[in-house]
């Protein structure tokens, strides 16, 4: 049986969140696992699903509303324990100081470029060994 990788996705557009799955596909690179994901639409959503556990990395979409995925990640970043690692996806590259604010492990801009993504992606699967490479 293959390993396989649990990714939260986080957004109220049913368009971004498809735009992640889509530049995701089975699996973001060779080396990493193949990819599950669980989508969510609202913040408690994000948050029960965390408390559940399993979630390896958590996609979240800046413009989300009514909360955007900055404002989720620095709460789930105080709130949960051992969060997993988080990529946002931002509006405009002058954004990346929120994304930094936020505490989020990575950020790439939105929409989604696939090449982009997918290399950002696969780095936080790879674990903090990749972060700091």
């Amino acid at each position: 049986m293959q390993p396989t990788a649990t990714v939260l996705v986080y957004s109220d557009d049913s368009n971004t969140r498809e735009q992640v799955r889509l530049a995701t596909g089975r699996r973001p690179a060779p080396d990493v696992p193949v990819v599950e994901f669980v989508e969510c639409a609202t913040p408690q959503a994000v948050v029960r699903e965390l408390d559940k556990g399993g979630i390896d990395v958590c996609v979240l979409d800046g413009e989300a509303v009514p909360m955007g995925g900055m404002g989720v990640c620095r709460q789930i970043k105080d709130e949960v324990f051992h969060c997993p690692p988080v990529l946002v996806l931002m509006a405009r590259p002058q954004d990346a100081w929120l994304a930094t604010w936020s505490r989020a492990d990575a950020a790439v801009t939105a929409p989604v470029e696939p090449v982009e993504f997918a290399q950002a992606l696969a780095g936080l699967l790879r674990g903090p060994a990749a972060l700091s490479a």
